[in-house]
């Protein structure tokens, strides 16, 4: 991984803007947080930080939140998206805000107060005739991206009404809420978009408006059956960060701003539901709190950690506040300390810096600020035992012991969590089956989803068009190309082997049967193809990024095996594999990773002849740079 700049400059170049500085913990707390030196302030002083960032380009009150476009892929795409690429800048920034101005009502940015921007701004979302002006949805019209901006709107109306809302004119509030309920009073997606709906409904209510509740109790009833246990809720189809900064932050919210006083039983079961999650998700990131790249909209990134926080509203004694709060804050670091994260003074759309293969063509730029909804964990007071209790690394210090390997199978999901103490990594294996025919979106085939697994220390390289992979098969399809896996069906997890079996989209009597075992420093594969053809395969394992010099490669013999190592300054990679694979190559990859222009990934290849089942045994290896491999390390190849 790239070191960590804490001091130096993250030059901007747009307009006015001056040169940033990334964002360092000024005077930190090593006796309360000996591992961040977070406390509440300092959560207080990133959100300052990004909102500054947004307010960069607003000198008046008149000026929108619209910023820079990064990707072509994303929108808008015609003039006639610009209003809602507003609403999007407006309605996101305001999850920074909102918590900011609960308890610094004057607070002033570029000359700007806050509280009188956002007041001003949503008066005239509800202005015809102004450019930012939303028209009401259609008699007809079906769920748009307008009813997500509105339904995160509505989350800061419920975090600072004495700021946002108390303030306008009963006229202003009249259009407002006439605007926003003729989204949440209509048709939604069958997501976690259910949400959007409830949150707005709930406001207005609250606020004496007439309201469906009808329908209100209907989205509430239909989005607790999205949940499979262990703190997982299914969004129709995936398991992925929207089950965490999505349902499981929405419900624990909505429970406390509006449920346990107007639907207590919808609310207890959102709390328990949240409850499951401390024994499972808080393993899906790494020792020091670095999470997983895995998943659609990782731009959001943090916002992953929002339920860390947020259990400061359930106040159950039994949690390891602590822990949380490393996580919480390691994870907030990993972004807000990273060289590459801003650009333009705007979070970039990628994961540390631009990456086009991770971003989604349903994303503005303004999209990134979902990942503000991690403030909202100022909600939970300084004087909470989240903020006070000492921070831990929870089961890294005394029961993840090196040497070993530790599963958390979820039977709900089918997801496998996975620890690594040797390197202090975490790794999970969940859901994809997703054809590309009918992902008219692009997000759910690809890699966002279909490797093999993902782990917190390599981040997933994106497949090139000349066979260059990394934690994935690629098959060789009747029209040439290289097809990576996708179709995966879950078979079982037993002894400590993971089971899939996985087909190919163009021809799906072209069967992998997937057996993979975690060690302590690495996987080990069984795995068998069933080809009905002749054709060629590729194994990739993760790869590594080129950072602060050449990554050197090694060709070694350990006993009776060929191993193939690389070593980026960081980690060191190895690779062997039985005799059914011809080869193994080392593989330069441009513009395929998100964290370095260059990599380099270990493959391997073989030729398959239709037939008979083809054995394919392999070994992916990882250690810490200059760590040696050794023979030992082979044994499961015996």
């Amino acid at each position: 991984m790239k070191k960590i700049v804490v001091l130096g400059l993250l030059l901007v170049v747009v307009g006015a803007l001056p040169a940033k500085q990334v964002f360092t913990v000024k005077n930190p707390d090593f006796k309360k947080s000996p591992y961040t030196g977070m406390t509440r302030q300092h959560w207080k002083d990133a959100a300052l930080y990004m909102l500054e960032g947004a307010f960069g380009y607003v000198h008046n009150i008149d000026d929108p939140m619209k910023f820079p476009k990064q990707h072509e892929i994303t929108y808008p795409r015609n003039d006639g998206q610009i209003p809602t690429e507003k609403l999007e800048g407006l309605s996101r920034t305001l999850f920074v805000a909102a918590p900011l101005l609960m308890e610094d009502p004057d607070l002033t940015l570029n000359g700007v107060k806050v509280a009188d921007y956002y007041r001003h701004q949503l008066t005239n979302l509800a202005k015809e005739g102004h450019p930012s002006f939303i028209r009401h949805r259609a008699r007809n019209g079906g769920p748009s991206q307008n009813l997500v901006e509105f339904g995160a709107m509505a989350i800061s109306l419920f975090t600072a009404p004495r700021v946002l809302w108390d303030p306008l004119p009963e006229a202003e509030k009249d259009k407002l809420a006439a605007l926003m309920l003729s989204y949440a009073d209509g048709p939604t997606v069958d997501s976690n978009w259910k949400f959007f709906n409830i949150f707005v409904l709930s406001f207005f209510d609250m606020q004496g408006y007439e309201v469906n509740k009808k329908l209100l109790e209907e989205y509430l009833d239909r989005s607790l059956k999205h949940y499979r246990g262990e703190g997982w809720y299914h969004d129709s189809p995936a398991y992925d960060y929207y089950s965490m900064w999505a349902f499981q932050m929405y419900g624990i919210l909505w429970a406390d701003f509006y449920g346990n006083k107007h639907y207590p039983e919808h609310a207890r079961r959102f709390t328990e539901n949240f409850s499951d999650l401390k024994h499972n998700y808080p393993y899906l990131y790494a020792r020091d709190g670095k999470m997983i790249m895995w998943g659609r909209s990782i731009a959001y990134r943090y916002a992953a950690a929002t339920p860390f926080m947020l259990m400061g509203l359930e106040n159950d004694p039994s949690t390891n506040w602590g822990w949380m709060r490393r996580i919480s804050s390691g994870n907030l670091l990993q972004f807000f300390q990273h060289p590459d994260f801003l650009e333009d003074g705007v979070p970039t759309l990628g994961f540390y810096g631009p990456f086009e293969p991770a971003t989604q063509m349903y994303s503005c730029r303004g999209s990134v600020y979902w990942g503000g909804k991690v403030f909202l964990g100022l909600v939970v007071p300084e004087s909470h035992p989240y903020w006070q209790a000492k921070e831990n690394e929870g089961p890294w210090e005394k029961e993840l012991k090196k040497g070993t390997v530790y599963n958390k199978f979820q039977p709900g999901s089918e997801m496998l969590i996975t620890d690594y103490p040797n390197i202090g990594a975490a790794e999970v294996r969940a859901w994809c089956h997703e054809t590309v025919a009918g992902d008219w979106q692009k997000f759910r085939s690809t890699e966002n989803y279909n490797r093999l697994s993902y782990n917190s220390a390599f981040l997933w390289q994106a497949d090139g068009k000349n066979g260059e992979v990394a934690m994935n098969y690629l098959t060789r399809n009747a029209k040439g190309e290289w097809e990576a896996l996708r179709l995966y069906t879950f078979r079982g997890f037993e002894e400590g082997i993971y089971h899939r079996d996985a087909v190919l989209e163009t021809n799906r009597a072209l069967r992998y049967s997937l057996y993979e075992k975690t060690l302590p420093d690495g996987i080990y594969r069984n795995d068998t193809l069933f080809s009905p053809v002749d054709t060629e395969i590729r194994l990739g394992h993760y790869a590594l990024p080129v950072l602060d010099k050449p990554i050197k490669k090694q060709i070694r013999t350990l006993g009776k095996h060929t191993v193939y190592v690389l070593d980026n300054g960081y980690y060191s990679l190895a690779m062997a594999v039985n005799a059914n694979f011809g080869r193994m190559e080392f593989v330069e990859a441009e513009g395929l990773h998100p964290e370095a222009p260059k990599s380099v990934v270990i493959n391997a290849v073989a030729t398959v002849k239709a037939g008979e089942p083809l054995p394919l045994q392999s070994l992916m290896l990882w250690k810490k740079s200059g760590k040696k491999f050794k023979k030992s390390d082979l044994k499961p190849l015996y």
